[in-house]
């Protein structure tokens, strides 16, 4: 498909990016600010995966995209010069921007990747297909792009949701863990597993379509889980979500309905599938809240790398869904109950001894 795009498009989209990274970039740890930022120098300055770093370089780029930030952090964000016959769309009006940039083969995304971190990006528009109904909608070449750049989101595509995948950031993503794990090659981890699986070592660029094409699938496996759990979580969970106090508890909240998600399709299907290398990846990516609620996991997977079967996983997952969904429940309960009053319990419910689940 021919890309046609817009002059000012691409200045416009990238502006709203630095703006929502003004606002945002410092509610990030100083680690993860760093290492993001690191990937973000590599990808505007067009850099190959394997291309060196220059600490000076990078260290001279950062102080000059926060001097950036610091002008735009007030600014508010701009119309997208896109829409028919020449006019300007509001860059949240997704639906009306896509119709417009399809043709052209390009994809916009906006949305909020937390309770109020807007993230904007353009891309080439890679692929579309349809699964249990929900379009899926492949980014290819990113045009412009922020901070923050989520692989996978589900979205609204008009009255219906929609599952956007951003391959360039997965990518990315799988070349920054390969850098890492490279320095200590730590044998025995789930990642080296998956580097072994993939053949990553031996040839990265040979390797990573391979990865690609599986992982966006493990990615579009976890939307469709997330889809489902929706037809009894929401609207009211995302309500919940506005009245949390603080972003811990939005994180194990997040974490509660990433293990619904999984427990209810990802896992189970890739278990089905057989696809090993796959769930080595799952597992070298659980970790974090994920993990603190539900420890024993780990346990599951060293049983089935073992030569089990799977039988501790299934175990497991049954386990965990039944778990989870009892968590699930309680948190809704109380939200019915006290309303906007009920963030405070919420997240002592949430973090409490008995929201782990024991396996």
């Amino acid at each position: 498909m021919s890309v046609t795009v817009a002059p000012g498009l691409v200045e416009a989209v990238q502006t709203n990016c630095h703006i929502a990274d003004a606002r945002h970039a410092a509610d990030l740890t100083l680690c993860i600010y760093l290492l993001q930022m690191r990937e973000f120098h590599r990808w505007e300055r067009g850099l190959p995966f394997e291309a060196p770093l220059a600490r000076d370089a990078v260290g001279a780029w950062i102080a000059e995209r926060e001097a950036l930030w610091s002008a735009l952090e007030e600014a508010p964000f701009v119309p997208l010069p896109c829409g028919p016959a020449g006019g300007a769309l509001d860059p949240f009006d997704i639906d009306a921007i896509n119709a417009c940039l399809r043709p052209r083969g390009l994809l916009y995304g906006a949305g909020l990747v937390s309770a109020d971190r807007p993230v904007f990006f353009l891309a080439e528009l890679h692929g579309r297909a349809t699964r249990e109904g929900l379009e899926v909608l492949s980014a290819g070449r990113e045009l412009a792009r922020g901070l923050a750049a989520p692989p996978a989101v589900l979205a609204r595509a008009g009255d219906e949701p929609a599952i956007v995948l951003r391959r360039e950031s997965l990518a990315r993503w799988c070349w920054e863990r390969f850098e890492a794990y490279s320095l200590r090659r730590p044998e025995g981890s789930a990642f080296h597993a998956a580097v072994q699986a993939y053949g990553l070592d031996r040839d990265f660029a040979a390797a990573l379509p391979r990865w690609l094409d599986e992982q966006s699938e493990v990615l579009v496996l976890h939307e469709l889980g997330e889809y489902r759990a929706g037809f009894w979580l929401d609207p009211e969970w995302a309500a919940m979500r506005l009245t949390l106090p603080t972003r811990r508890a939005d994180l194990y909240a997040r974490a509660v309905r990433d293990h619904l998600a999984d427990f209810g399709v990802t896992l189970p299907t890739l278990l089905e599938r057989r696809a090993d290398a796959a769930l080595h990846v799952w597992f070298a990516n659980y970790d974090g809240v994920r993990e603190l609620l539900f420890p024993t996991l780990k346990q599951a997977y060293a049983h089935w790398r073992t030569g089990d079967g799977g039988q501790s996983l299934r175990c497991a997952m049954d386990s965990g869904k039944a778990h989870f969904s009892r968590l699930a429940q309680q948190v809704l309960e109380c939200h019915v109950l006290d309303g906007e009053a009920a963030g405070s319990a919420i997240e002592h419910l949430l973090t409490s001894a008995d929201a782990v689940c024991p396996g």
